[in-house]
């Protein structure tokens, strides 16, 4: 499971609906598996049941999981999961770009770390 962080300044909704996106990504939920219920994860982080409906929301809206009407909600095993999983690593990508760009790092410096990271990731599942 996720951790949520409460000094971040990220809304709690926000970090939730990323939360699972991430362990989608990962391969910790896959398609047909079940969440909390919303009372569970509430309870689980202390938060309001009211945020994590609304992050079961955003979830549901974007494909990523399905609700079953007195069963709760599921990952989702469509294509629409696995696109919104490519979209949150693109939109957190752009995230570090920015951050690096506003610390002095230039356009080639990073292209040369991720070049580093690429042939070194390459090199390890070899």
């Amino acid at each position: 499971m996720f951790q949520l962080d409460f000094k971040s300044g990220a809304p709690i909704c926000d970090q939730i609906v990323n939360g699972f996106i991430k362990l989608k990504a990962l391969g910790v939920l896959k398609g047909g598996d079940q969440l909390p219920s919303v009372r569970a994860l509430a309870s689980k982080f202390s938060i309001n049941p009211n945020t994590v409906q609304k992050s079961y929301a955003i979830l549901e809206a974007n494909g990523i999981i399905y609700s079953v009407k007195g069963k709760g909600s599921f990952m989702s095993d469509d294509n629409a999961a696995s696109d919104a999983v490519l979209q949150s690593a693109k939109q957190e990508f752009i995230t570090a770009i920015r951050n690096a760009t506003d610390l002095g790092l230039s356009a080639d410096e990073m292209i040369n770390l991720i070049k580093q990271h690429s042939i070194a990731k390459e090199d390890d599942a070899q």
